[in-house]
């Protein structure tokens, strides 16, 4: 399938690029789309959360009154997790998060996410460039120029291009990433894909 070249000022500079069906064309897979974001999201997960138990919390272990007679419930001692300040019961514990897919199921659900951005007319494609020093009032005219500075948008990149990745990186809504760092989440997420010409590519070859 074809798909017109645009350059930065987003005009049409009458070439094509050659997007590959089996990446661009597909039907998407919406469980394996499932699977990638899942694990994804859950791989973000620090997993550093901790809560002192009973046997934790400093304190007298001296019981607080006796176990009968009293009217109220029985107690142990200060540490008892019905009082305040006292040992939580069955609280979190340190834990690993992460979650693994297939590899074919990965790269399934990447296809989708671009077919399902292709199919959406989300997704341009733009001659590679460059900038000499970071400038984002320069990216911002290029976000603007294909009506996505207002936009989440992500831009993809077939190489790290450390001037446009620092001009993107005070904008809020906005991503630089390259080819081959990109995540089912982050094409979802974006509302505008721009591809470079070398990251189409990349991708290609890579899920082609």
């Amino acid at each position: 399938m074809k798909q017109e070249v645009y350059n930065i000022q987003g005009e049409g500079t009458g070439r094509q690029v050659d997007l590959p069906e089996t990446v661009f064309g597909i039907e998407p897979n919406e469980h394996a789309v499932y699977l990638a974001v899942k694990a994804y999201l859950a791989n973000q997960r620090q997993g550093t959360h901790k809560s002192k138990e009973r046997n934790e919390i400093a304190g007298s272990t001296r019981k607080l009154k006796r176990q009968k007679g009293t009217g109220t419930a029985r107690a142990g001692d200060i540490k008892n997790p019905m009082f305040r300040g006292g040992g939580r019961m069955f609280g979190p514990k340190p834990r690993d998060y992460r979650q693994r897919i297939n590899k074919k199921v990965a790269q399934l659900a990447r296809k989708s996410a671009f077919s399902s951005k292709m199919s959406d007319g989300s997704l341009v494609v733009v001659e590679d460039f460059s900038f000499e020093s970071p400038q984002t009032k320069a990216y911002i005219n290029i976000l603007n120029s294909f009506e996505a500075a207002n936009q989440k948008s992500l831009l993809i990149t077939n190489d790290y291009e450390k001037e446009v990745y620092l001009s993107s990186r005070n904008l809020r809504k906005s991503k630089v990433l390259r080819a081959d760092e990109v995540s089912t989440y982050d094409i979802l997420y974006a509302d505008k894909v721009v591809l470079s010409e070398g990251a189409v590519e990349m991708i290609s070859k890579t899920l082609g």
